[in-house]
């Protein structure tokens, strides 16, 4: 049974205990006007993650999984739970800015159809994060990626056109898909889409849902008035960040490419990563590309990867 109104705040904690303060401490400051539950989900932290939860946020509702599940079952987990007529999914390395949430729900609810809402990311010193929203992938922008046009030509709306160009994320805009740091979905859509697919261990399950969105007809929305600081991929370190990136690149090929263009993709992915390599060999900067190329067999094919990182 659902609440009126309510927004269920499904977060997936994995070793955030150093963010939990910022993240669940600020979600009252962000939700003044709506009411709302904390659904959080441990996928097994060996940090002091579970502790803090139970001691200094004893009203959230806690999910703890014994194995790390990834980040998509998790978030499913979490939200079977659910008893809002919303589902909001919110990163552990967030802080929630005055009134972002009553914002993003007052949008959603005035601009009814869209399916997937999002709003403004800034990095900790202010900056614009563009993650908060992308393009979908393509063909056409993998193929981009892999030889190299996506860095030469960046923010290129032809040759790199997942980012969406110089578009700072400062006006209302239909997007390909919402990042899952600051999602917003009706509870109705949400359950229509089957939530995330949890062959997406994490990365990529965001552009999965909103591609499969568009199929239904809806438009994911942004509104530059809801904005968090995210300080992203915080629990990564930046080599492992990139074989589950690729991996899930690689899944969403597998499932949205079709005929040529999925082994095409596949083979401009491995390009891709090659060629940031050699350049970060010949620069000598540490990038993480040249690891991640290293390790371009436990990602290459898509997720399940060997060993989870």
């Amino acid at each position: 049974m659902t609440r009126d109104g309510l927004v269920s705040i499904v977060m997936v904690t994995y070793n955030s205990a150093d963010w939990l303060d910022s993240s669940i401490g600020t979600i009252g400051r962000g939700a003044v006007d709506v009411p709302c539950e904390v659904i959080v989900v441990d996928n097994a932290s060996a940090d002091d993650s579970v502790r803090q939860l139970q001691t200094r946020f004893p009203d959230v509702k806690l999910i703890v999984n014994p194995v790390n599940e990834g980040f998509a079952r998790a978030v499913n987990r979490g939200a079977a739970t659910a008893e809002g007529d919303w589902i909001l999914l919110l990163n552990p390395d967030t802080e929630v800015a005055e009134g972002a949430i009553d914002a993003l729900v007052t949008f959603a609810q005035t601009n009814p159809g869209h399916g997937i809402y999002g709003g403004r990311t800034v990095t900790p010193v202010g900056d614009v994060d563009p993650s908060s929203c992308w393009g979908l992938p393509s063909v056409w922008s993998t193929a981009c990626f892999g030889l190299g046009l996506s860095t030469a030509f960046k923010k290129s709306l032809v040759f790199d056109p997942e980012s969406l160009g110089r578009w700072q994320r400062d006006s209302v805009r239909e997007v390909g898909f919402v990042s899952g740091s600051l999602l917003l979905v009706p509870r109705e859509v949400w359950k229509e889409l089957g939530g995330f697919d949890e062959r997406f261990f994490v990365y990529g399950e965001d552009a999965d849902l909103g591609a499969r969105a568009h199929a239904l007809g809806y438009r994911p929305i942004v509104t530059p008035n809801a904005t968090i600081v995210h300080a992203v991929g915080a629990s990564s370190t930046r080599v492992n960040k990139l074989v589950l990136l690729f991996a899930g690149k690689a899944t969403y090929a597998d499932t949205h490419f079709h005929g040529i263009g999925r082994p095409l993709s596949k083979v401009m992915l491995q390009s891709g990563v090659g060629i940031r390599a050699l350049l970060s060999s010949v620069s000598k900067r540490e990038t993480g590309w040249a690891g991640a190329w290293q390790r371009r067999r436990e990602w290459r094919n898509g997720f399940p990867l060997q060993d989870q990182c």
